[in-house]
């Protein structure tokens, strides 16, 4: 079967009725997911096998008032089922182009130093990570 790669919107967002295993940290909760898809500047892309979800992929248009909007990657998720077949590139590239036509000059992400398959992944469109130190507030 095919994968098909869908940018969610709350016209579509009842895909997230049928998730594999993995995709997300914990379930959907509906009223998160109708408040997400509300904000124009957050963006999701989900890789579809037929009516189940078996990816995605979650950005933020972040606005500056001194320089160009970017596309902040957030998080990257495909089922163990589903991986090494290119669905997380093929969302990546999704989410560049989604991110570029709404006026995204550049795009960006952390990952942890030992993620090794996420490395190899953000590696593959040809860039290297650099080394940075993130701070993580309870609020």
């Amino acid at each position: 079967m095919t994968i098909e790669i869908v940018r969610l919107t709350t016209a579509n967002a009842g895909l997230l009725r049928n998730v594999a295993e993995d995709v997300f940290d914990t379930d959907v909760v509906p009223s998160r997911l109708r408040a997400y898809l509300a904000e124009p500047v957050n963006l999701m892309i989900v890789a579809v096998d037929g009516d189940l979800v078996v990816g995605q992929a979650a950005a933020v248009i972040h606005k500056h008032p001194d320089k160009p909007d970017e596309l902040y990657i957030d998080e990257v998720g495909v089922s163990p089922d589903w991986r090494r077949r290119g669905i997380a590139q093929r969302m990546m590239e999704a989410l560049f182009a989604l991110g570029g036509s709404m006026g995204c000059q550049a795009s960006w992400l952390a990952t942890e130093v030992d993620n090794l398959p996420a490395r190899r992944l953000y590696e593959s469109f040809g860039e290297n990570g650099v080394e940075i130190v993130m701070f993580d507030f309870d609020l």
